[in-house]
Protein backbone atom coordinates (compact mmCIF):
# COMPACT_ATOMS: atom_id res chain seq x y z
CA UNK A 1 0.00 0.00 0.00
CA UNK A 2 1.43 3.66 -1.25
CA UNK A 3 2.68 6.00 2.21
CA UNK A 4 0.58 8.17 1.68
CA UNK A 5 -0.39 8.74 4.97
CA UNK A 6 -0.03 6.08 7.71
CA UNK A 7 -3.44 7.41 9.11
CA UNK A 8 -5.25 7.17 5.57
CA UNK A 9 -3.37 3.52 4.75
CA UNK A 10 -5.12 2.56 8.32
CA UNK A 11 -8.55 3.40 7.16
CA UNK A 12 -8.52 2.13 3.69
CA UNK A 13 -6.90 -1.19 5.23
CA UNK A 14 -9.65 -1.09 7.88
CA UNK A 15 -12.64 -0.42 5.62
CA UNK A 16 -11.11 -3.15 3.26
CA UNK A 17 -12.29 -5.72 5.83
CA UNK A 18 -15.66 -5.22 5.21
CA UNK A 19 -17.91 -7.50 3.09
CA UNK A 20 -18.29 -6.51 -0.43
CA UNK A 21 -15.23 -4.20 -0.11
CA UNK A 22 -12.18 -4.60 -2.34
CA UNK A 23 -9.15 -2.42 -2.37
CA UNK A 24 -10.11 0.30 -4.62
CA UNK A 25 -13.71 0.43 -2.75
CA UNK A 26 -12.02 0.74 0.26
CA UNK A 27 -9.79 3.39 -1.04
CA UNK A 28 -12.73 5.53 -2.41
CA UNK A 29 -14.85 5.58 0.72
CA UNK A 30 -11.40 6.51 2.66
CA UNK A 31 -10.92 9.83 0.74
CA UNK A 32 -14.75 10.08 0.67
CA UNK A 33 -14.84 10.10 4.59
CA UNK A 34 -11.56 12.54 4.55
CA UNK A 35 -13.75 14.86 2.65
CA UNK A 36 -16.33 15.07 4.97
CA UNK A 37 -16.74 17.51 8.05
CA UNK A 38 -15.06 16.64 11.15
CA UNK A 39 -18.62 16.39 12.81
CA UNK A 40 -20.02 14.23 10.13
CA UNK A 41 -17.27 12.33 10.19
CA UNK A 42 -17.52 11.96 14.03
CA UNK A 43 -21.28 11.26 14.24
CA UNK A 44 -20.33 8.10 11.94
CA UNK A 45 -17.62 6.73 14.36
CA UNK A 46 -20.14 7.59 17.43
CA UNK A 47 -22.68 5.45 15.58
CA UNK A 48 -20.27 2.45 15.09
CA UNK A 49 -19.47 2.79 18.76
CA UNK A 50 -22.93 2.74 20.01
CA UNK A 51 -23.80 -0.14 17.92
CA UNK A 52 -20.76 -2.01 19.53
CA UNK A 53 -21.81 -0.84 22.93
CA UNK A 54 -25.33 -1.59 23.15
CA UNK A 55 -26.67 -3.83 20.46
CA UNK A 56 -27.33 -7.19 21.46
CA UNK A 57 -29.52 -10.21 20.70
CA UNK A 58 -32.66 -10.72 21.78
CA UNK A 59 -32.87 -13.26 24.41
CA UNK A 60 -35.98 -14.71 22.81
CA UNK A 61 -35.61 -14.55 18.88
CA UNK A 62 -32.09 -13.31 18.13
CA UNK A 63 -32.89 -10.50 16.31
CA UNK A 64 -30.87 -6.95 17.17
CA UNK A 65 -32.16 -5.61 20.34
CA UNK A 66 -30.90 -3.01 22.69
CA UNK A 67 -33.05 -4.56 25.84
CA UNK A 68 -32.88 -7.67 26.21
CA UNK A 69 -36.26 -8.29 23.76
CA UNK A 70 -36.51 -6.82 20.70
CA UNK A 71 -39.04 -4.56 19.85
CA UNK A 72 -41.03 -7.38 17.57
CA UNK A 73 -40.91 -9.56 20.86
CA UNK A 74 -42.41 -7.25 22.88
CA UNK A 75 -44.89 -6.14 20.95
CA UNK A 76 -47.91 -7.46 22.71
CA UNK A 77 -50.20 -7.13 18.99
CA UNK A 78 -47.77 -9.39 17.68
CA UNK A 79 -48.83 -12.78 16.99
CA UNK A 80 -46.93 -14.64 19.56
CA UNK A 81 -48.59 -17.72 18.50
CA UNK A 82 -46.17 -18.02 14.81
CA UNK A 83 -42.80 -18.06 14.41
CA UNK A 84 -41.12 -17.10 11.19
CA UNK A 85 -37.54 -18.92 11.34
CA UNK A 86 -35.12 -16.68 9.51
CA UNK A 87 -31.26 -17.05 8.84
CA UNK A 88 -30.21 -13.45 9.72
CA UNK A 89 -31.30 -10.21 11.44
CA UNK A 90 -31.50 -8.69 8.04
CA UNK A 91 -34.01 -11.10 6.91
CA UNK A 92 -36.08 -10.96 9.24
CA UNK A 93 -36.10 -7.05 8.33
CA UNK A 94 -36.69 -7.68 4.20
CA UNK A 95 -39.46 -9.77 5.74
CA UNK A 96 -41.13 -7.25 7.97
CA UNK A 97 -40.73 -4.37 5.94
CA UNK A 98 -43.60 -5.77 3.66
CA UNK A 99 -45.88 -5.49 6.55
CA UNK A 100 -47.99 -8.43 5.41
CA UNK A 101 -47.06 -10.93 8.14
CA UNK A 102 -47.83 -10.30 11.94
CA UNK A 103 -46.37 -12.68 13.99
CA UNK A 104 -42.56 -12.86 15.85
CA UNK A 105 -39.28 -14.46 14.53
CA UNK A 106 -36.63 -17.12 15.45
CA UNK A 107 -32.69 -16.04 13.53
CA UNK A 108 -30.92 -18.76 13.74
CA UNK A 109 -27.88 -17.00 12.89
CA UNK A 110 -26.85 -18.09 9.59
CA UNK A 111 -27.37 -21.85 8.37
CA UNK A 112 -26.29 -25.18 8.26
CA UNK A 113 -22.99 -25.41 6.29
CA UNK A 114 -20.48 -28.21 6.66
CA UNK A 115 -18.33 -27.37 4.04
CA UNK A 116 -17.63 -23.89 6.04
CA UNK A 117 -17.36 -25.95 9.70
CA UNK A 118 -20.48 -24.76 10.51
CA UNK A 119 -23.00 -27.34 12.19
CA UNK A 120 -26.46 -27.45 13.67
CA UNK A 121 -24.81 -26.64 17.43
CA UNK A 122 -23.46 -23.68 16.47
CA UNK A 123 -27.13 -21.61 15.28
CA UNK A 124 -29.68 -20.97 17.52
CA UNK A 125 -31.56 -24.30 16.46
CA UNK A 126 -32.16 -25.28 20.67
CA UNK A 127 -33.51 -22.04 21.35
CA UNK A 128 -35.85 -22.53 18.82
CA UNK A 129 -36.97 -25.75 19.96
CA UNK A 130 -37.47 -24.82 23.57
CA UNK A 131 -39.74 -21.85 22.47
CA UNK A 132 -41.86 -24.51 20.83
CA UNK A 133 -41.51 -26.98 23.43
CA UNK A 134 -43.02 -24.03 26.27
CA UNK A 135 -46.36 -24.35 24.23
CA UNK A 136 -48.59 -21.67 22.64
CA UNK A 137 -47.04 -21.94 19.24
CA UNK A 138 -49.32 -22.93 16.14
CA UNK A 139 -46.90 -22.35 13.59
CA UNK A 140 -43.64 -21.79 12.52
CA UNK A 141 -42.71 -20.55 8.74
CA UNK A 142 -39.25 -21.80 7.49
CA UNK A 143 -38.12 -18.97 5.76
CA UNK A 144 -34.54 -20.02 5.49
CA UNK A 145 -32.79 -18.42 2.12
CA UNK A 146 -33.72 -20.70 -1.13
CA UNK A 147 -30.14 -22.25 -1.16
CA UNK A 148 -28.96 -25.75 -1.25
CA UNK A 149 -27.96 -24.74 2.50
CA UNK A 150 -30.65 -22.63 3.57
CA UNK A 151 -32.77 -25.72 1.98
CA UNK A 152 -30.85 -28.05 4.36
CA UNK A 153 -31.09 -26.04 7.25
CA UNK A 154 -35.17 -25.87 6.83
CA UNK A 155 -35.54 -29.44 6.14
CA UNK A 156 -33.22 -30.75 9.81
CA UNK A 157 -35.17 -28.15 11.75
CA UNK A 158 -39.19 -29.55 9.98
CA UNK A 159 -37.74 -32.63 11.48
CA UNK A 160 -36.64 -31.78 14.68
CA UNK A 161 -39.91 -30.24 14.97
CA UNK A 162 -42.24 -33.01 13.51
CA UNK A 163 -42.71 -34.01 17.05
CA UNK A 164 -44.20 -30.90 18.23
CA UNK A 165 -48.06 -30.66 17.87
CA UNK A 166 -47.06 -27.50 15.18
CA UNK A 167 -47.59 -26.94 11.54
CA UNK A 168 -44.24 -26.41 9.96
CA UNK A 169 -45.02 -24.19 6.62
CA UNK A 170 -42.01 -23.03 3.99
CA UNK A 171 -42.26 -19.81 1.96
CA UNK A 172 -43.83 -20.18 -1.68
CA UNK A 173 -41.65 -20.60 -4.37
CA UNK A 174 -41.76 -17.24 -5.83
CA UNK A 175 -38.39 -16.58 -4.81
CA UNK A 176 -35.93 -17.95 -6.86
CA UNK A 177 -33.93 -20.91 -6.08
CA UNK A 178 -30.00 -19.91 -4.98
CA UNK A 179 -31.52 -15.80 -4.17
CA UNK A 180 -31.17 -14.54 -0.70
CA UNK A 181 -34.00 -12.98 0.77
CA UNK A 182 -32.50 -9.69 1.90
CA UNK A 183 -32.72 -8.46 -1.59
CA UNK A 184 -36.11 -9.96 -2.96
CA UNK A 185 -38.72 -6.92 -3.77
CA UNK A 186 -41.28 -6.41 -1.62
CA UNK A 187 -43.91 -8.13 -3.76
CA UNK A 188 -42.21 -10.94 -3.80
CA UNK A 189 -41.99 -11.30 -0.06
CA UNK A 190 -45.22 -10.47 0.21
CA UNK A 191 -46.58 -12.97 -2.04
CA UNK A 192 -44.22 -15.33 -0.83
CA UNK A 193 -45.41 -14.89 3.14
CA UNK A 194 -49.03 -15.19 1.28
CA UNK A 195 -48.39 -18.20 -0.80
CA UNK A 196 -46.77 -20.51 2.08
CA UNK A 197 -47.21 -24.19 1.76
CA UNK A 198 -46.84 -26.73 4.46
CA UNK A 199 -43.24 -28.41 4.76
Amino acid sequence: MSEVSQSVNNLISQLGKLPGIGKKSAERLAYHLLHLSKRDALALAEAIVDVKENVRYCKTCFNLAEQDECAICADPRRDHATICVVEQPRDLMALDETGIYQGCYHVLLGRIAPLDGVGPDQLTINALLRRVRQGGINEVIMATNPTTEGDGTALYISNLLAEFPVTVTRLARGITSGSVLEYANREMLSDALSGRRTF
